[in-house]
């Protein structure tokens, strides 16, 4: 079985760990070198607000669980999947700052409801997604994308700073939108930094950013996933 991280799916990864292919310390080791050759350095297109720093040691403790991938995935459905975050979603072993300097290595009480639900299904937290600021409600003229604490992320699809701004626009801005607020979540996945990744929105904020960077985004109705954290 052939394994290309680029555009890979879930039902991919899966795949290629039930064959032995790929092992989540191996996989997570592949992203973790795109990364390195595109975030911040080479385009620097500035997805991340941080990389998980145990994202390795996660993903090898699910290596040593259990030799028995079909029983593993039976239970664990996003076993060895590699997801990143929003950062405005409670970690309890990573900071969450809502891309605010305010909140520099804040590190909240628990984790959000989702990240249980992520951990527990087996997923790997690469990290935390740049976001606008405060996920937009900190200014009516705030651009999409740019936060105290992380900057402007960049769209693959053009990751250059806009040459034609002029004052006081004239401050890094990208030349192609990103979309707001789950901007790093969006560009991670459209760079394939992250194989998926969660966002929020309370209007626009995971649909704008998922068509500015033409992938998927799936907004849930109110109640159906909890917001706890």
């Amino acid at each position: 079985l052939r394994f290309d991280l680029v555009e890979t799916t879930i039902p991919q990864i899966t795949d290629a760990i039930r064959a032995k292919t790929i092992t989540p310390a191996r996989l997570v080791r592949m992203y973790l070198k795109r990364m390195a050759a595109y975030d911040r350095k080479g385009p620097s297109i500035h997805a991340y607000l941080l990389v998980n720093p145990n994202a390795l040691r996660d993903a090898r403790r699910l290596d040593e669980q259990d030799d028995d991938e079909d029983r593993v995935l039976s239970r664990k459905p996003l076993y060895g999947v590699p997801v990143l975050l929003k950062d405005n979603i409670d970690t309890a072993d990573m900071p969450t700052t809502a891309g605010s300097v305010a909140l520099r290595g804040s590190i909240p009480p628990d984790d959000a409801f989702i990240v249980r639900k992520l951990r527990d299904a087996g997923a790997i937290l690469l990290g935390k997604g740049t976001m606008t600021e405060y996920a937009n409600f900190i200014g009516s003229d705030m651009p999409t994308g740019y936060s105290s604490l992380g900057g402007f992320g960049f769209n693959p699809y053009d990751p250059r700073v806009d040459p034609r701004t002029t004052p006081p626009f004239n401050d890094g801005r990208p030349v192609l939108q990103t979309g707001g607020s789950s901007s790093g979540p969006s560009i991670g996945v459209n760079a394939n930094l992250a194989a998926v990744a969660i966002g929020t929105e309370t209007s626009g904020s995971i649909l704008s950013p998922a068509s500015a960077n033409g992938i998927v985004g799936i907004k849930p109705p109110v109640g159906l996933v909890s917001r706890d954290g």
